[in-house]
């Protein structure tokens, strides 16, 4: 087996004989294997090993059994405790989900902290056949049924092509120690059930169950790749991105068939899961939206507008009467003149006697209005904003300069009445929106 496994790394992973790497041992059969033969084929890495307190006593022998085999093979190691169970109350998850948020939370900070780049996992074939018949059974799409990557951005499995009988036979001829932890023998678990029931009798309905497997794999992923391209070119053709925003013509997506299929290939990489919401969206009124956890979908009339989610700024911000120039949120510049010059929309000049100071920045509230300079009474801010067609994203990016609970400007729009130079001003306030 080490010399296919060398083979394998040559010919699949030849990073791992240049750099040092971050190895994931929890102390079981398959992890303990993997050092073994990282270790035989002289590579440069360091053991990382967590102990989530779940198992009591034993959990602490697992950490020795590690601590003591980076000893011996003279390899850096990191050991980390977790208080699991306090984790899985605060964050309401399952103890395996726990478990695998932590470790993976863990593993980037310590290959941050150690300038590692890589970090090794000792999965192997039937992890992949385990992976499969799981997410199969719980319903899924292509993507799901592609089972483990064997490499993603940081993560790098070489063991996915051996299977575990070639991993515990291997072990057994070169005397390798490892931990056996008793859970993996119990059936209440889900992967335990289709390890120790379902897998061995598929096994023996065919006896290259396996290989049909990993046959079957390649197809799938064969077609998930065809399938990428189409929707990658179909993307650069529906999505038109400037500033930020994306926008996608809604009648462009309606005329693809089937739609819901579409939907999904296009927007998943953006996070959204709920389809249903995303297709009612294709007919909602203007403003509608639904939020994934990084990302805004937003009816704007014959378009969706597709753009990242920002980090919140503070609401308000002060301008003080002295002040002559504002860098943030948005830059401000601010002078007094002896009269009025060019005319432009993000230029405002202003009474200075009508104001009462500190100004404030703020965004648009629901239930602004304000008097449109030139026009007879309030408007609400909304109503301008329909009249005026400012789409969803430009409203949420408006500033008010306001002075009290009064809107003096909608900023780089429309200036209010109330505040307008006349016959009666004898100071005049200039403020100049630096775009």
């Amino acid at each position: 087996m080490l010399a296919d496994f060398k083979e394998h790394i040559e010919q699949h992973f030849p990073e791992l004989t240049k750099k040092r790497f971050l190895l994931a041992c929890s102390g079981g059969i398959d992890s303990m294997v993997l050092t073994h033969l990282c270790n035989q084929s002289g590579m440069d890495f360091a053991l990382a090993h967590c102990n989530f307190k779940l198992r009591g006593n034993e959990s602490d022998k697992d950490e020795h059994f590690v601590r003591a085999c980076a000893k011996k093979m003279d390899k850096p190691f990191f050991i980390q405790n977790f208080d699991t169970l306090t984790y899985v109350e605060t964050h309401k998850v399952s103890v395996q989900m726990a478990a695998r948020e932590l470790r993976y939370q863990w593993f980037e900070e310590v290959m941050k902290e150690n300038g590692i780049s890589i970090l090794v996992t000792a999965h192997h074939a039937d992890d992949n056949v385990e992976t499969f018949i799981i997410n199969l059974s719980r319903g899924t799409g292509i993507r799901g049924l592609t089972g483990i990557p064997s490499r993603t951005r940081s993560i790098l499995r070489p063991l996915l092509v051996f299977p575990r009988e070639r991993i515990s036979a291997f072990a057994e001829f070169k005397n390798i120690e490892w931990r056996e932890e008793e859970t993996n023998k119990e059936t209440k678990y889900l992967r335990n059930k289709i390890r120790h029931q379902i897998v061995p009798l598929l096994k023996e309905l065919h006896p290259t169950f396996l290989d049909n497997f990993k046959a079957t794999l390649g197809h799938l992923k064969q077609i998930e790749a065809l399938t990428d391209n189409h929707i990658d070119q179909l993307r650069q053709r529906l999505f038109s991105t400037e500033g930020g925003i994306t926008r996608i013509s809604i009648e462009s997506l309606l005329a693809l068939e089937p739609l819901d299929a579409y939907l999904y290939g296009l927007f998943n990489a953006y996070g959204f899961t709920e389809w249903q919401d995303v297709l009612q969206l294709l007919t909602a009124l203007s403003g509608k939206e639904v939020r994934s956890k990084t990302h805004r979908l937003i009816k704007d009339r014959e378009e969706l507008l597709l753009v990242g989610i920002a980090p919140k700024v503070s609401k308000i911000h002060e301008i003080g009467a002295s002040d002559t120039e504002v860098l943030t949120p948005i830059q401000l510049r601010i002078g007094m003149v002896e009269r009025m010059e060019e005319r432009d929309a993000k230029v405002l000049y202003v009474d200075k006697e009508t104001l009462k100071y500190p100004l404030t920045l703020r965004k648009w509230q629901k239930g602004d209005y304000f008097y449109p300079m030139g026009m007879r009474g309030r408007k609400k801010l909304s109503k301008y904003f329909k009249d005026e067609k400012v789409n969803v994203l430009a409203k949420d990016e408006q500033w008010l300069l306001c002075s009290g609970d009064d809107i003096v400007w909608v900023v780089g729009r429309r200036a209010d009445e109330r505040f307008k130079i006349s016959d009666k001003t004898k100071s005049i306030l200039k403020i100049t929106l630096n775009s």
